[in-house]
C-alpha cells in the first residue's frame, strides 16, 4: 500500500464526492481517481478493496461532519436549557447545509450499509459510538431531559435533515408560518426537549 497521508486524504474526499453524486454503485476505484484528477490506478494503491475505502470514508465523514471546537466551546458558556440545547441543532444544521455533500455521502452509506453486512457493523458501530457520544455529552453538560430525549431528538433531526437535504420541497409551506429548516428546528426542540 502507498504511504502519503495527503494524497489518502485527496482520494478519501473525492470518494465522498463520487458517493454523494452518483451513489454506491458508482464507487469505483476509476470513479474516485477520476474526481481526484489523479492517473488511473492511483486509488488501488492506496486501499485493500471496496470495503476499505468505504471504511476510510465513514471515519471521514465523521472529521468533517463534527462540530467545531471553538463554536462548541463558544455555546458551553451559555446557561444550560432548552435554547442552548436548540442552539445545537441549529449549528447541527448549519454543518448539514454547509457540507450538504457530506451528509448526503453519509446518507448513501447508511443505505450500502443494508446491503452489506460487513459495512453495516463497521457503520453501525461509528454512528451508535456517536449517538452514545451525544447522550453522554447531554447528560456531564447538565442539558434538560435525559438518554430519551437525546435519541427522541436525533430521530427527530435525523429525519429533518434526510428532508431538507433531499426533498426540501416537501417541507415547505407545510406548517404555515414555520421557516425551513430553522423554523422546524425550533419546533422539534420545543416539542422534544423539557423546559428547565
Amino acid at each position: 500500500m502507498a504511504v502519503n497521508p495527503e494524497r489518502r486524504a485527496a482520494l478519501v474526499d473525492a470518494g465522498v464526492e463520487v458517493l454523494a453524486r452518483e451513489g454506491a454503485r458508482g464507487l469505483t476505484f476509476r470513479a474516485v481517481d477520476a474526481e481526484a484528477g489523479v492517473p488511473v490506478g492511483t486509488a488501488s494503491n492506496y486501499f485493500t478493496g471496496r470495503d476499505d475505502l468505504l471504511r476510510q470514508i465513514d471515519a471521514r465523514l465523521h472529521v468533517r461532519l463534527a462540530p467545531d471546537p471553538s463554536k462548541l466551546a463558544e455555546l458551553m458558556t451559555r446557561p444550560k436549557d432548552r435554547a442552548l440545547v436548540t442552539a445545537f441543532m441549529h449549528d447541527l444544521m448549519t454543518r448539514a447545509t454547509t457540507d450538504r455533500t457530506g451528509y448526503l455521502a453519509l446518507l448513501e452509506m447508511r443505505l450500502e450499509a443494508t446491503r452489506r453486512p460487513e459495512l453495516r457493523a463497521s457503520f453501525t458501530k461509528s454512528v451508535r459510538g456517536d449517538l452514545e457520544y451525544g447522550m453522554d455529552f447531554h447528560r456531564e453538560a447538565g442539558l434538560p431531559g435525559g438518554d430519551e430525549t437525546v435519541v427522541v431528538l436525533y430521530l427527530a433531526i435525523l429525519g429533518l435533515i434526510l428532508e431538507h437535504l433531499t426533498l426540501p420541497g416537501v417541507l415547505e409551506g407545510v406548517l404555515p408560518g414555520v421557516g425551513v429548516p430553522e423554523g422546524l428546528v425550533e419546533r422539534v426542540v420545543g416539542t422534544v426537549v423539557p423546559e428547565g
